[in-house]
Order: C-alpha cells, then sequence, then structure tokens
C-alpha cells in the first residue's frame, strides 16, 4: 500500500526522463527539489490550492450541519412517514452521478450557478451517505439520555446541541475526513463546472502538466504531494476519533 506513495514521493525529485526508467531507480542517485519551486512558477498553484481549501471547508461545514440535522430527525424524532422517507433518500446513493450528471447540469445553467463556486457547493451541500452514517451513531446513543433531558427542561435543539452531539464526535470526525477527500480530490466536477483559471481547483491544476503531446511527470508527482498534504493533516487531526468510530460500529448488543 505504501510502494505507491513511495514511488510518487521519489518521482517528484526526479528528472522526467528519469521518472518511468528501467530498472526502477527506488533511490534516486540525485535529487531535484527545484521541481517544487517550478510547479508554483509554472502554473497559478497558490490560487489552486486556496480555491481547494474554499471550497473544501465550506462545503464539509455545510454537509456536516445538514447531515447531523436530518440524520438527528430521522433517529430521534418521531413522524409519519419518517422510515418511508429515510429509505427513498438513502436509496438515492445507489444512483450513479453520471446517470443524472447532464440534467444537473442543465439545471445548474438555468439557475446561472455555471463557473461559480457556489454551484459546486450547492452540489455538495446535501449527502445520503453523511445521513445514513450519522443517523446510524444517533442511534446507538440510548433513549433515555434525551428523555432525561427534556424532562430538565431542554428543547430539542438543546438536546441536540448540548447531549447528542458531544456523544457523536467519532461520527462527526468520519464524516469530516469522508467529505474532506472528496470534495478536495473531486476533479469531474470543477472540470465540468469551472471554465475560468482563476476559479479552478488543484486537481485541475496538476492536469496542466499535461500537454497535447506529453506529460512532465516528474512535476506531476510534485504538485500531488503538495495536494497529498492537506488531506494527511485532515487524518491526523481526526485519526482519534476516527478509530473511535470504526470500533463503535463493530460493537454489537
Amino acid at each position: 500500500m505504501i510502494i505507491p506513495f513511495y514511488w510518487m514521493l521519489i518521482s517528484s525529485v526526479k528528472l522526467n526522463k528519469d521518472v518511468f526508467s528501467i530498472p526502477m531507480e527506488w533511490i534516486p542517485r540525485s535529487f531535484h527539489f527545484e521541481n517544487y519551486q517550478e510547479i508554483w512558477e509554472k502554473i497559478p498553484l497558490l490560487t489552486f490550492f486556496k480555491n481547494s481549501t474554499k471550497l473544501t471547508v465550506i462545503t464539509t461545514i455545510i454537509q456536516l450541519a445538514t447531515s447531523c440535522f436530518a440524520a438527528y430527525g430521522f433517529a430521534k424524532l418521531e413522524f409519519k412517514g419518517r422510515d418511508f422517507l429515510f429509505l427513498a433518500y438513502v436509496t438515492t446513493i445507489a444512483v450513479p452521478w453520471q446517470v443524472y450528471m447532464v440534467p444537473q447540469f442543465t439545471m445548474m445553467s438555468k439557475f446561472g450557478l455555471n463557473n461559480t463556486h457556489i454551484g459546486l457547493i450547492m452540489l455538495h451541500a446535501f449527502s445520503a451517505f453523511g445521513v445514513f452514517l450519522m443517523r446510524q451513531f444517533f442511534l446507538s446513543i440510548p433513549k433515555e439520555l434525551s428523555e432525561a433531558a427534556r424532562i430538565d427542561g431542554l428543547g430539542e435543539y438543546g438536546i441536540f446541541a448540548r447531549v447528542v452531539l458531544p456523544l457523536a464526535k467519532p461520527g462527526i470526525a468520519t464524516l469530516t475526513i469522508f467529505t474532506f477527500v472528496n470534495v478536495w480530490n473531486d476533479f469531474m466536477g470543477p472540470l465540468i463546472y469551472l471554465n475560468s483559471t482563476e476559479l479552478k481547483t488543484i486537481q485541475l491544476g496538476i492536469r496542466m502538466f499535461i500537454s497535447q503531446y506529453a506529460a512532465d511527470y516528474a512535476l506531476i508527482m510534485a504538485a500531488s504531494v503538495c495536494a497529498l498534504i492537506p488531506v494527511v493533516i485532515i487524518f491526523i487531526a481526526c485519526q482519534k476519533f476516527f478509530v473511535e468510530g470504526v470500533a463503535a460500529s463493530g460493537i454489537k448488543g
């Protein structure tokens, strides 16, 4: 599992002609760290990083809020048609994005949201997977805690904020990692909806190192290493809660 990442790392400090050399050089004879300087000069990589960070952070926050609120309603509140509505919503996970990609693009065009960050944020603002994941965590929280909070005078928003959310930190951390990684690494969405260079993301920026006739793989690997750093930071920051969430999801009884 580590070998592809190691290959990416060592390829980022090689000359382009040495990336696919045979036999493979597992330890380069010379290190060309100037590749990392060159990627910032060849394309506006800083702008792409800012755009990716903006889209990822805003989308993650919105998706966490919408998923947690919806999951709380499906898990802790009683209302007519709750189970059917939840089943219908979760079933949308089985529908590939490619199926409704064209009508969705047409709809966004009519709204005038093409070539805007707002359009991409709206597309990722709601997640059936996020609702399903958080609902499972909320169901594991005993109803007695909510009932005791109601007796003490807390309303639903108070129970949600002061009782349920603190106990669902592993689930929130898990959803944060999944959402951050998916939005940060998204390529097709920005490729379809963003035309202006000043609005493009880091994934589209990496593609700029591929010309019509050739690709500078050394620079591609250097840019890929830089793009991987935020994902690693988020995973390390949420690792403790993420592991707790994986462990908790395997508990029976």
